[in-house]
């Protein structure tokens, strides 16, 4: 968690940007009555009933303090679609020495995935590019990224779509709009506050609360 924090402190350098990354999972939801016709003066009515039409996934990185995003909805999210958006953000960086990547521990999320896709020269050198730095276990809210999937559900998905070719038109222009602005995500929360908010997580922090209650 510390290591974490450290590099969200660090300032903005397009030579070593520090971009996040995270994916989800989007259910594709069809209607099974056509909706009736919105009245003026009252509410949408949406029947209750709907159909599954399977899943697709969102594969979100952001770079906070350039105010840059690049999203990217697959059907799956599997080895080669990480792989892939992987070697999607090295090619956003062209200029950049090494890029910091944060991101969370799912198990496709590392150097051998990129290995069973790409040959191992190109491998080599797309990892190479990269810092990778992963959050702990539990704690998914250290990663920036995850905030800005929350943005776009909340601005973009936030209901019914039935189909992935629709998901994929909607996000692209949710990106465009939201990179045209150049929206970025000030984190604030830093190890001093941590130490505080979070003392639990320190077995010397409890260790010497104990000791000064026993020996005021």
């Amino acid at each position: 968690m510390e290591k974490v924090l450290d590099i969200y402190k660090l300032p903005y350098d397009e030579k070593t940007p520090v971009v996040n990354m995270d994916e989800s999972p989007v259910q594709l939801i069809g209607e099974i009555r056509t909706e009736l016709p919105m009245i003026e003066g009252k509410e949408k009515i949406i029947d209750s009933e709907y159909v599954r039409n399977g899943v697709c996934d969102i594969f979100m990185a952001i770079e906070a303090l350039a105010g840059k995003r690049l999203v990217k909805v697959t059907e799956t999210r599997k080895k080669k679609d990480w792989a892939i958006f992987i070697k999607e953000i090295a090619d956003s960086y062209p200029n950049a020495d090494k890029i910091t990547l944060i991101m969370d521990n799912l198990n496709t999320h590392y150097t051998g995935s990129l290995y069973d896709v790409f040959k191992p020269e190109e491998a080599k050198s797309l990892a190479d590019r990269f810092n990778f730095v992963y959050t702990p276990k539990h704690g998914s809210w250290l990663n920036i990224a995850e905030i800005e999937l929350n943005v776009l559900k909340s601005q973009c998905l936030k209901r019914r779509i039935p189909e992935f070719d629709i998901v994929k038109k909607e996000v692209e222009a949710w990106q465009e709009s939201r990179n045209n602005k150049g929206a970025k995500i000030n984190w604030r929360f830093t190890n001093n506050e941590a130490r505080i908010k979070l003392r639990r997580l320190y077995p010397s922090i409890v260790i010497d609360m104990t000791l000064a209650i026993k020996n005021p």
